[in-house]
């Protein structure tokens, strides 16, 4: 007897190929039938007439490591269809963290159920919680490096880059699947290629994945395409290139060297592939803008600089100069705790109009008023360009965001869209024939990242696969997230299960949860 049937869809399974008509039998935490099961018996049943029918969604990019922790039910990302995330990304991950090693500003904000230094530890919490979605954890470079160097704008030393590998393979022993850099945070950015490849060595001997947030997305793009691609190139590791963008309007001419020398390294027999979420503003750290002799030696000392006139005018001078006169523009506040949060989802210019001040002068206030907590969207991309890197093949799509909640505490910050609304809103264009077919945008979320990050019984709809299934309503879905309003969840997803488990039903959640550490 099968536990659960899903009827009536469309069924798209995951390969690429065009949807059909079939009914899925769940037994346990499997897929168990598929095609016409009228007459099988089950213990329940969910209608799924006039919808898709798809593998569960891969977020090949997340940094829910540590809100997972916080809100298990995952409603942002279960109300896109997402049954797996892919955290500890850009350098970023919740362990391991020894030494100076810090949790990034908006993961501190916040108590745990339990505490961690290690993976394995890390890990245990993660199992013990069971989120609703699944988790494929990266090592971040970032935590790696502060656990062992700190935040020390140097080369390691060769102890010190031993300590590094030996902690990274401890990482990888206890259920990590490779290693993430993040070039223009502090400390990744002080990094040398011997310190990067020494690493990736270690991961590629054990079959895992390089991962980058690259040390530019804009006039150095194609420098740092090649920086990235040599490291797969030097070592064997396969690389995957973090939210492919060509950032400025003064680089989007960049795209077709871009996507060439992506294309030419994966000619040569580097395995090479990117993410990238479907928005054309970024989001991270407002004080990403700062020179990188202003962030070296951890938080404290950056804050100090902020706070010595002196220091503080040369700070100022050199992002001047690093930024065009239009560049300011383009930036909108999101979540900051400066002057009690007023100024979140406002551009900084009419910021800067309230304060009396420059927009430059008004960006270092709140980086120093909000201890380095603000966080900006920046919107520097085209759409052009946006939806020639999602069509390209070997690019799978994420959020780039953590899990949020309209409710709770995760409710309370001011995050980019793309936290509720990236896959719907892909999901969408294919729908409306403003990206790639319906049954290639399927792929490009399920199959694709399943067997880039080699999760087997993942990404696909057939017998003996786990039971992580999606029911769309192809007339509804969409994102409901804006810049304005951005904790909405997205509408359409009517049903989702997870390892055999109806976690959202008509709409709802059910309450249930049942990812794994995979």
């Amino acid at each position: 007897m099968i536990d659960l049937k899903i009827t009536g869809g469309t069924v798209y399974d995951g390969t690429g190929r065009a949807g059909v008509r079939a009914d899925i039998g769940i037994t346990g935490s499997r897929i168990s039938d598929i095609g016409d099961l009228s007459r099988a018996d089950a213990g329940r049943a969910l209608d799924a007439s006039g919808r898709l029918v798809c593998p569960g969604f891969i977020d090949a990019h997340s940094h829910s490591d540590a809100y997972l922790l916080i809100e298990p039910s995952a409603p942002s990302k279960l109300y896109q269809g997402v049954t797996t995330e892919v955290v500890g990304n850009c350098g970023a991950s919740a362990a391991p963290r020894f030494g100076q090693a810090r949790l990034p500003s908006d993961w501190q904000a916040f108590d745990y159920p339990g505490s961690w230094r290690s993976t394995a530890e890390y890990r245990a919490i993660v199992e013990r919680v069971v989120p609703a979605v699944n988790v494929v954890a990266f090592v971040g470079h970032n935590v790696l490096r502060g656990s062992v160097v700190g935040y020390a704008g140097r080369a390691t030393t060769p102890e010190e880059l031993s300590a590094m590998v030996r902690l990274l393979a401890e990482s990888l022993d206890a259920g990590a699947r490779g290693l993430s850099t993040g070039l223009i945070y502090p400390p990744g950015m002080y990094a040398t290629a011997v310190e990067i490849e020494t690493l990736a060595r270690e991961v590629s001997a054990r079959g895992g994945l390089y991962t980058s947030h690259m040390r530019s997305e804009g006039r150095l793009l194609i420098e740092s395409l090649e920086e990235t691609v040599g490291v797969g190139r030097a070592t064997g590791v396969r690389v995957q290139v973090s939210h492919l963008k060509t950032s400025g309007r003064s680089n989007w001419s960049l795209i077709d060297r871009a996507l060439e020398t992506i294309e030419r390294a994966r000619a040569a027999g580097v395995e090479v592939a990117a993410d990238r979420y479907p928005y054309v503003s970024s989001c991270t750290e407002l004080d990403v803008i700062l020179p990188n002799w202003a962030t070296e030696g951890g938080p404290e000392a950056e804050l100090a600089r902020l706070r010595d006139p002196a220091t503080r005018a040369r700070v100022r001078a050199d992002v001047l100069a690093s930024r065009p006169e239009d560049y300011w523009g383009i930036v909108t506040i999101g979540s900051s705790k400066a002057e009690d949060g007023r100024f979140q989802g406002r551009l900084l210019a009419e910021v800067a109009g309230d304060l009396g001040l420059e927009p430059v002068d008004a960006a270092l206030y709140l980086i120093e008023a909000d201890a380095l907590g603000t966080s900006a969207f920046f919107q520097g991309m085209n759409d052009d360009n946006l939806w020639r890197i999602l069509a390209q093949p070997y690019v799978m799509l994420g959020t780039d965001a953590s899990v949020r909640a309209p409710w709770g505490p995760l409710s309370r910050d001011y995050p980019h869209p793309r936290a509720y609304g990236s896959f719907p809103r892909f999901l969408r264009a294919a729908l409306e024939g403003r990206t790639v077919p319906l049954a290639e945008a399927i792929r490009k979320t399920t199959s694709l990242p399943a067997d880039w990050f080699r999760l087997a019984d993942r990404g696909r709809l057939a017998p003996g696969k786990a039971a992580d299934v999606v029911v769309i309503d192809p007339a509804t879905v969409r994102d409901q997230a804006t810049y304005a309003a951005p904790h909405q969840l997205a509408a359409g997803i009517v049903h989702v299960t997870v390892n055999g488990i109806c976690e959202l039903e008509d709409g709802r959640l059910t309450g249930r949860r049942a990812g794994a550490w995979l």
